[in-house]
């Protein structure tokens, strides 16, 4: 019997789910707002989550890492009525079972369901993927645990594995993971970084060379292909493998053999390959640059690796732990951390992810040198300038789009234009009967009005005449 729990702000959404989960022999509860559900998740035990993506409190899917980290660490089964390309690549981007709209038959929403439960019963009996060297790796959140998950399922294959994610996220260290975890650990671990070599030498050195295969070749050379015999073959930035090499490499992939420059007989490599790129290979492909075929070979598995600033709950963990090591290396004592070092590095958006924060706490540390705490002075201005920009921005844009206080007590337009009349006539009979002395006819001459219509308005505004 499975814990489910639905997430929909339409009750009968919720109510015919509920039904049918409970006739399949499972416990249903259900949420009608986003905030409900994710406490319901964190503090209960769920096997998989129905839920909605426009919800009165927030977009469900903002909530798919907090819902995947809860300590069931259930399945999230995302549906909504306002199905988008862009929603669904990010629904499954962040872990999400499937992705399904509404208005669905029941039968049809029921069915991932079913497979979720499958596949964790499955996963229950085979044990839990996990890695049993993280080299390095920091962090504690759902969105980290997902990657270094499927990491620790890379490391049980020899399938190629491409990883992606922006220049920063810590792809080789990943690489690094699953090539200690795998069979191959005890062999090579070669790094090949695409983007360092020229277009005329990256056939020598990944291939070799014989002997006079080329002016200046006067002795031959392994290439790095030949070096991983055995090992992991990794291609760092492989988006900037120059297309005319990109058929050469598929050959080696499908073959795992070549012919070095130069050489008569064709060498074999057992390597195990992964690839890391921060660039969009697809977009590539359609833009001629990169091999459609190639890129099938390279994405067998696919691991995406979340930037810093989705994962602000990793950011102390990291710098504790890099604060450490720093102040180990330089033997100085620990420096202590204030709490607004600690909230500017959450505040931050972190571009240059995991690298740039590194930078950023060697500098503070080398501008606190003699001093026991770091405060966000010690920060580099650039980063400190990012952050008061990001709030002034915030508070002006917060000023705008604010709902004017005012608004509710604003008169109508004829409302407002009586009351300015009226004070204009109020203010102008005043005077009227100041400069005639009180004296009605002179008011009567000056003002243009009839006798009777100068008692009315005196009258009106209760101002003092004389006959």
């Amino acid at each position: 019997m499975a814990n489910i729990l639905i997430i929909d702000d339409e009750t009968m959404i919720c109510d015919i789910l509920s039904r049918k989960v409970k006739s399949m022999g499972h416990e249903a509860a259900s949420a009608n707002t986003l905030s409900d559900g994710v406490h319901m998740a964190v503090n209960g035990s769920f096997d998989v989550i129905f839920l909605d993506v426009r919800l009165p409190d927030g977009n469900g899917l903002s909530a798919i890492p907090d819902l995947k980290g809860a300590a069931s660490r259930p399945e999230v089964i995302i549906m909504t009525g306002y199905g988008e390309p862009d929603g669904a690549e990010l629904a499954i981007q962040n872990g999400a079972w499937d992705y399904i709209e509404k208005p669905s038959s029941i039968n049809k929403m029921v069915l991932p369901l079913v497979r979720a439960l499958q596949y964790r019963e499955a996963a229950e009996q085979g044990g839990v993927s996990e890695l049993n060297r993280r080299n390095g790796i920091i962090g504690r959140s759902s969105q980290i645990k997902a990657c270094l998950s499927q990491a620790a399922q890379a490391a049980r294959s020899h399938a190629n594995v491409l990883l992606t994610g922006e220049t920063g996220t810590g792809k080789e260290l990943i690489a690094w993971a699953i090539h200690d975890n795998s069979t191959r650990s005890g062999n090579s671990f070669i790094v090949v970084d695409c983007a360092a070599m020229t277009e005329t030498l990256v056939e020598s050195m990944l291939f070799g060379h014989e002997k006079g295969a080329y002016t200046g070749a006067d002795k031959g050379k392994e290439g790095l292909i030949r070096q991983a015999d055995g090992g992991t073959l990794f291609l760092d930035e492989v988006g900037e493998l120059p297309l005319s090499i990109q058929g050469s490499f598929l050959r080696v992939l499908q073959e795992r053999r070549f012919r070095p420059l130069g050489g008569k007989y064709e060498v074999k490599s057992d390597f195990r390959l992964i690839a890391a790129t921060n660039r969009d290979l697809d977009q590539m492909v359609l833009q001629g640059r990169f091999r459609s075929d190639l890129l099938h070979r390279l994405r067998s598995f696919s691991i995406n690796l979340p930037p810093l600033r989705n994962r602000p709950r990793d950011i102390i963990d990291l710098t504790m732990s890099r604060l450490s090591m720093l102040c180990e290396r330089d033997s100085i004592p620990m420096k202590g951390v204030s709490p607004e070092f600690l909230e500017s590095l959450t505040l931050y958006g972190w571009p240059g992810n995991v690298r740039e924060l590194f930078n950023a706490l060697e500098r503070a540390l080398a501008v606190a040198r003699n001093e026991t705490t770091l405060f966000s002075k010690h920060l580099p201005n650039d980063i400190r300038i990012s952050i008061a920009r990001a709030a002034v921005e915030q508070k002006v844009s917060e000023k705008e789009t604010a709902p004017d206080r005012n608004a509710e007590s604003l008169p109508t337009m004829q409302d407002y234009r009586d009351a300015a009349i009226m004070e204009a006539e109020k203010e102008y009979l005043g005077t009227l009967m100041s400069i005639a002395g009180n004296h009605i006819k002179e008011a009567c001459r000056i003002s243009g009005l009839s006798r009777s219509r100068l008692y009315e308005l005196l009258k009106k505004y209760d101002i003092k005449k004389s006959f």
